[in-house]
């Protein structure tokens, strides 16, 4: 019999188009396994969600960019043809600052966890979330926000290259524009360059020390925190590969214990009152060893399904129990635990794993999506390859905007950097990690589709 109330069906959203958001499915999976009605509003075209045996329906998203009105119109429509009171998972940042907004607007159609509505919104924007961190004392990279393309190139001399270049509000970047939530900057004409396109961005230019990647030192945590504030499921994580390497998405994971991330987790779920499920990004810094936040979204993360407890618990399905005001059980983390996203890792995904493992794609319960997601792949790689090819034919070069500025014109830094927490130029630890600068698709050309998921690290 089903901990869950399988009387309740879920609805899950998506506005950002990506056809290759695993942690879609993995939110079908979890849910359908356990007997729930799933509902997928999402622009799955081409998807291999959509195949997946345990969707009840599909439904059109609102478009990107849609306005609040638009929004609810949508979910009013879905909730209309369900026809009883669902729960309402949002599975990008889009979504989940627009239902964290439009809650009352949703009731009594939706099910959603009560709190400040402008919560998840401001930590999504990167510019909120360091104000966030200092207040609840969790280390954040050193962070400059610049007023202008003369301030931003200033910046490297402050921080150290090389640094690392954030859009406030990513899930505002327009699709097609060849920019990138998070990129790395090798030097003041890149810094200068990349702010005269804050309009076309959307939302303003941040610039962040760079705490360089090692071994062991990329983490992650989700949880979900119920109707107290209670820290339940999920856990501490491992990053052991990334795509793109060093600054991607979670390629290959491991549920690792870790109380000091264990911690920080709890110290900003009490400190915010924050309710829901929450996905965040440390980076271990290697000569203090203290761990940095660089990242809260407050969704479930692609890779949620690491936190598979040995009842089966993750967090959608303890947001779905707490929601339906049915207890969520105290489960038993299995330690050593892997996840891995067999495109990115297919190797990985053939070896031994003592600890257990799943697999981002293919399950034996529900093979179709995997099949779909290799011929799919296949196809967009040979895309990918085609258009790199033609990006890199000679062509004329453009005039450059950047102007004449000898090094005596940039003003010189006001005071140390924090020794501990820059990398230094020139490290050899960031070399072929990263994406190269202004290379808008990363090193093989497949970043475009995870603009959600992109992460540089810094400090």
């Amino acid at each position: 019999m089903s901990l869950l109330d399988i009387q309740v069906p879920a609805v899950l959203l998506r506005i950002d188009r990506n056809p290759f958001h695993h942690g879609t499915l993995g939110a079908v999976r979890s849910l359908g396994r356990a007997g729930v009605e799933v509902h997928v509003v999402a622009d799955t075209t081409g998807s291999p969600v959509r195949v997946s045996r345990f969707v009840r329906q599909m439904h059109p998203p609102p478009r990107p960019g849609a306005s609040p009105g638009e929004i609810v119109a949508v979910l009013r429509r879905v909730a209309a043809r369900i026809g009883r009171p669902a729960v309402l998972i949002p599975m990008d940042d889009a979504s989940a600052i627009a239902t964290g907004r439009l809650r009352e607007e949703l009731a009594p159609g939706y099910l959603l966890p009560r709190q400040p509505g402008a919560l998840p919104e401001r930590v999504a924007d990167k510019a909120e979330l360091a104000e966030v961190c200092a207040a609840a004392d969790v280390p954040h990279p050193v962070t400059l926000v610049p007023d202008n393309a003369k301030d931003a190139a200033a910046a490297t001399w402050r921080l150290g290259l090389p640094l690392v270049a954030k859009w406030s509000r990513p899930w505002l970047v327009p699709a097609g524009s060849g920019l990138r939530s998070t990129t790395l900057v090798h030097s003041a004409r890149e810094a200068w360059e990349l702010y005269l396109r804050t309009a076309e961005a959307g939302s303003p230019l941040l610039l962040q020390a760079f705490l360089p990647p090692g071994r062991d030192r990329d983490w992650f945590f989700h949880g979900y925190a119920d109707r107290t504030g209670t820290v339940r499921a999920g856990g501490p994580g491992r990053k052991h590969l990334a795509w793109p390497r060093g600054a991607g998405l979670t390629a290959i994971g491991q549920w690792t214990p870790n109380p000091q991330v264990q911690a920080l987790a709890e110290r900003l779920v009490g400190a915010l009152g924050y309710r829901g499920i929450l996905d965040l990004d440390f980076r271990r810094c290697g000569s203090t060893g203290r761990y940095h936040l660089l990242d809260f979204n407050p969704r479930p993360g692609a890779q949620f399904r690491l936190f598979t407890d040995r009842a089966g618990l993750d967090v959608v399905r303890a947001l779905h129990l707490d929601l339906t005001h049915r207890p969520v059980p105290d489960g038993v983390p299995p330690a050593g635990r892997e996840f891995v996203v067999e495109n990115y890792a297919p190797l990985a995904a053939l070896r031994a794993a003592p600890g257990g493992r799943e697999l981002a794609w293919y399950a034996a319960d529900d093979r179709a999506p995997g099949l779909a997601m290799w011929a799919l792949w296949g196809r967009h790689v040979a895309r990918r390859i085609t258009a790199n090819a033609l990006r890199r034919a000679p062509a004329a070069t453009p005039a450059s905007p950047w102007p004449s500025l000898p090094a005596a014109n940039l003003p010189a830094p006001s005071g140390p950097a924090e020794p501990d927490d820059l990398a230094a130029p020139g490290d050899p630890t960031v070399a072929g990690d990263l994406t190269a600068p202004g290379d808008p698709t990363g090193p093989t050309g497949l970043s475009d589709d995870f603009r959600d998921d992109e992460k540089a690290s810094s400090c």
